[in-house]
């Protein structure tokens, strides 16, 4: 049988202590496996974004186990949680989170910069990436200068730089209209597709939702695969 790319067992997770102690999840155990392409749906509050982050190594649960590709995320410390999430994640979120006072190539290159890859090349790397998810254009602006739209299309970009087996992205189009939502959602899937891979997507958009290959619904009893006709 296939191992999956992405395994989470006994996740548990709260914010603050004592009687304002609030419980996102627990128990909560999932796996994600090679070529998927994935929705995450649930309520409001039911801690969608805080599994990514968990599964990301962005966060760390309370308790529970999160294994990327077989190692243990979070046997490691901040630095190599750090460097396992630099090869193996591209995470993109709902606000984009590209850095103000670089250009869009220069937000693009980043990743592979900090991954030692000169200064040159990363810039030529960017350039393809941009050109491929149609910001050749725009390379050179920085982030106020760049629509909605363009702003996740540049944060897709930077988010598979260094090729990651896996790509969360976190409401990537909560904040767009329904044209430039659907925009982003096929680049994703024609990366997808190009690329292979798994990708999880949060999202409240049934529409999206439904064009993805399997929909797991948060509920109080975990993460379950759902019947698309309950999204």
């Amino acid at each position: 049988m296939t191992e999956p790319v992405i395994r989470a067992r006994q996740l548990a997770k709260s914010y603050g202590s004592g009687p304002t102690s609030v419980q996102v999840f627990s128990g909560l155990s999932c796996e994600f496996f090679e070529g998927e392409f994935v929705a995450v749906v649930g309520p409001s509050g039911s801690g969608k974004s805080t599994l990514l982050h968990l599964l990301a190594g962005i966060d760390r649960p309370d308790f529970g186990v999160v294994e990327i590709e077989g190692e243990d995320l979070l046997s490691r410390d901040d630095r190599e949680r750090a460097r396992l999430r630099n090869e193996k994640i591209g995470f993109v979120f709902q606000f984009h989170h590209l850095l103000s006072e670089f250009s869009a190539r220069e937000n693009v290159a980043m990743p592979l910069r900090i991954a030692g890859v000169g200064k040159r090349a990363a810039g030529r790397a960017a350039d393809a990436l941009l050109e491929r998810v149609g910001l050749r254009d725009r390379a050179a602006h920085r982030p106020a200068e760049l629509s909605g739209g363009e702003l996740q299309r540049a944060a897709i970009a930077r988010a598979i730089a260094r090729r990651p087996p896996i790509v969360f992205a976190d409401e990537p189009t909560g904040n767009l209209d329904r044209s430039s939502a659907d925009q982003v959602f096929d680049l994703l899937r024609e990366l997808h597709a190009e690329r292979r891979g798994t990708v999880v997507l949060v999202t409240h958009d049934r529409e999206l939702a439904l064009r993805c290959d399997k929909i797991f619904a948060m509920s109080p009893e975990g993460l379950r695969i759902s019947d698309v006709r309950e999204v």
